[in-house]
């Protein structure tokens, strides 16, 4: 059923599902009251002088102190229900002073669809849009939004002015990707979901569903001392979690009722144009994707921040349109006016959202500084591709020279001492009368070194101070997923989201106990898939892999990195055998040690990075703060939370070892062939020669890593004119 009459359906079935949620908490109440009930019953019958004795005596006293201790334990728990802070999702508020016309297509919107305008828009680094209850006290309440005139709820009274709206929160690459028009279809659905938001029985619901979950939150959070704190707490979480487990279903079935009753509604607005507008949010996705684990997060590690992503993912779209030949669909579309026109300093916007996202993804500071500075795309090669190559190449020859590798290699001319490409060559190859790859020898005492002997990172001779950044995963096996369909899929809390489809389903958790539409514990509800990746997809990380992926909705995966460890002694062959043997297993047995020696290097340079704080040694004197303009919202950063939604898992021995060998080699053609950073908008860093894009880089260095042969990577080489011998120069 369509139109009103399925609209109306969607609102009772919300209604009537939000009636459960409240019996559910009248049962509580109730319950609460039951012995203070039985205690007011043996007191009326003491003074009436019809239960006397001293069995009512005792019993009258026994009943009404129960009663106290239930009176005080119901009072404790709707203390912390109604005190405990709702989730929400880290945003950047738009004003209506810097964007007057994106507010006034949201509000004509509104008027279209007959529902309560949103009381305020923000902006999120995620391909999603939904609709956020912020009036907890907590929050600070926003300011009510003007309603249209005879706007009335089916199957349900007229909303009281003195509520204020819910925030229309909106996916900022989508204001930059998508027209006006495709941006008002996409948003239709959302804005539908506050007429039933607005509806008093719903909205009580979600205020309770809500309580209970940040209750739930404050329960399990740690630090709590004492004997008598602990069993509070578990008293208070238990009869949480049973009142959650009473409302789970009711609480799900409502919020499909609401976002049934948006779709009905909204599709009298814009229907064509939104079913083209969700082929746009699946490309949305897959560029965004791409543009934050592929050129974010290598500048992120090394203490810069791009500081206009949204123009990124355009770039990276536009590139993606060309590479599968869909360009001529793209440009008329590219015609009209773009979405961030709405907005009076879309620059400025954009670089809030960039900050926002670095520190959802990364976790890095608030604001910039020397150590934590923003970069533009013109500067990306050099202040990102280059000191990241440089920097593991430095890091490269540190562990070699822990591992007591001699400086010269054979074949050099004498007092040739300084980092070359063929060390590295020569420490990697496997020797005619060496074992197969994968058996570990003896340790040789003559090389091997004393396991105090790894330098420290700061205090080795003639290494500069470098960035103590994560490991780098390899790219996770990409699932295509079809783009969007016209109808959004489940609403929020006061929420109705959309975006593409097959987000509704895997890319989300499984819904909480209140349903699929808040947040838990400050973290986005929208959850990236995951695929592990294996030795097989590496070579496209490499400068040299394979960029022409098929388009679609490619998600990494949120993995909650483990706290760095103490960092290992220098790995002899026996120490790699126990701690990494599955991954290393294909590799040589110097692979192994190497592999070995740099993850440990790493593991080290991140428990130095986490005791100094988020700064960055090396990091250039960078500009001050950015302009003055929009900042996340302070009031919802949780920093113990961050990262909130770390892009990728660590990289394992081999992939460690892999782009090292990568960064050594990239480092020699640079200075000795004249190649150059370079920025692909789809693949990262990349390796030019004469503007072109190396190639066949990627499966020449897993040949060496995996089997110990250089010839591969020496004829490329050879081909391209890089000297090995000669020295080249480190961060």
């Amino acid at each position: 059923m369509t139109g009103t009459g399925g609209e109306e359906m969607g609102v009772q079935a919300a209604r009537s599902r939000a009636l459960a949620v409240l019996r559910v908490r009248s049962r509580a109440l109730a319950v609460a009251l039951l012995p203070a009930a039985a205690a007011v019953i043996l007191v009326a019958g003491g003074a009436t002088g019809h239960l006397t004795g001293g069995v009512w005596d005792a019993l009258r006293w026994v009943v009404s102190g129960l009663a106290l201790l239930v009176l005080a334990a119901a009072a404790a728990v709707a203390l912390v229900v109604a005190r405990a802070r709702p989730a929400v999702t880290p945003t950047v508020t738009v004003d209506e002073a810097s964007a007057p016309d994106l507010y006034g297509m949201v509000r004509d919107l509104a008027d279209r669809l007959d529902v309560p305008a949103p009381s305020a828009i923000a902006l999120t680094p995620d391909c999603d849009s939904w609709l956020e209850d912020r009036t907890h006290p907590a929050h600070g309440r926003p300011p009510p939004a003007p309603e249209p005139d005879g706007a009335t709820l089916p199957g349900g009274p007229a909303p009281r002015r003195g509520d204020a709206a819910p925030v229309l929160v909106i996916g900022s690459p989508f204001l930059w990707w998508m027209r006006v028009g495709e941006l008002r279809a996409v948003l239709a659905p959302v804005v539908a979901g506050t007429g039933p938001s607005a509806h008093p029985d719903i909205a009580a619901a979600r205020r309770f569903i809500r309580g209970l979950d940040a209750a739930a939150a404050v329960v399990s959070a740690g630090g709590r001392r004492g004997p008598l704190s602990r069993a509070a707490h578990g008293g208070l979480g238990r009869v949480v979690r049973l009142l959650l487990r009473g409302c789970r279903v009711h609480a799900a079935e409502m919020e499909r009722g609401v976002a049934w009753a948006a779709a009905e509604r909204a599709q009298a607005v814009d229907y064509g144009v939104r079913i083209v507008a969700q082929e746009q949010v699946g490309l949305a996705y897959a560029g965004w994707d791409r543009l934050l684990t592929r050129v974010a997060l290598p500048a992120w590690r090394m203490g810069r921040w791009p500081a206009r992503l949204d123009v990124g993912v355009v770039a990276a779209l536009t590139e993606l349109s060309r590479r599968d030949r869909l360009a001529e669909g793209f440009a008329s579309r590219l015609g009209e006016r773009p979405a961030c026109d709405l907005l009076e300093e879309p620059g400025a916007m954009d670089e809030a959202v960039s900050l926002l996202a670095a520190r959802l993804f990364h976790g890095g500071p608030s604001e910039a500084s020397p150590d934590w500075s923003p970069v533009g795309w013109d500067d990306y090669p050099e202040e990102v591709v280059d000191r990241t190559w440089r920097t593991d190449a430095a890091r490269l020859h540190r562990v070699l020279d822990a591992l007591g590798v001699r400086r010269a290699a054979g074949h050099t001319a004498p007092g040739t001492g300084g980092p070359t490409l063929a060390r590295v060559l020569d420490h990697l190859t496997t020797p005619a009368d060496e074992a197969p790859p994968g058996t570990l020898p003896a340790p040789d005492p003559a090389t091997a070194p004393d396991p105090a002997a790894v330098p420290d990172p700061a205090a080795a001779p003639g290494a500069a101070p470098t960035r103590a950044h994560a490991a780098e995963p390899a790219e996770p096996v990409w699932r295509a997923e079809p783009p969007g369909s016209a109808e959004p899929a489940g609403g929020d809390g006061s929420v109705t989201r959309t975006g593409s489809p097959a987000d509704a389903a895997p890319h989300r958790p499984p819904a909480p106990a209140y349903g699929d539409h808040d947040i838990h514990s400050g973290h986005l509800a929208t959850h990236p898939h995951i695929t592990q990746p294996d030795a097989a997809h590496l070579e496209a990380d490499l400068p040299g892999g394979d960029s022409d992926d098929p388009p679609g909705h490619r998600r990494a995966t949120p993995a909650t990195p483990a706290a760095p460890a103490a960092a290992p002694t220098p790995a002899t062959p026996a120490a790699v055998d126990e701690a990494d043997d599955d991954d290393l297993a294909g590799t040589t047995a110097r692979g192994a040690a190497l592999a070995a020696g740099l993850s440990a290097q790493l593991a080290r340079e991140e428990a130095e990075a986490s005791v100094t704080g988020a700064g960055v040694p090396d990091a250039p004197p960078a500009a001050a703060a950015p302009t003055a303009g929009p900042a996340p919202d302070p009031a919802l950063w949780d920093d113990r939370a961050l990262p909130l939604l770390p892009l990728q898992p660590p990289r394992t021995g081999r992939e460690i070892l892999t782009a090292h060998v990568t960064a050594m080699v990239c480092c020699a053609a640079m200075d000795t062939a004249g190649a150059v950073p370079g920025l692909d908008w789809l693949d990262g860093p990349s390796l030019l020669f004469d503007g072109v894009r190396a190639a066949d880089l990627a499966p020449s260095v897993l040949t060496l890593v995996e089997t110990g042969d250089p010839g591969p990577l020496r004829t490329w080489m050879t081909e391209l004119g890089i000297r090995p011998e000669k020295p080249v120069r480190l961060v």
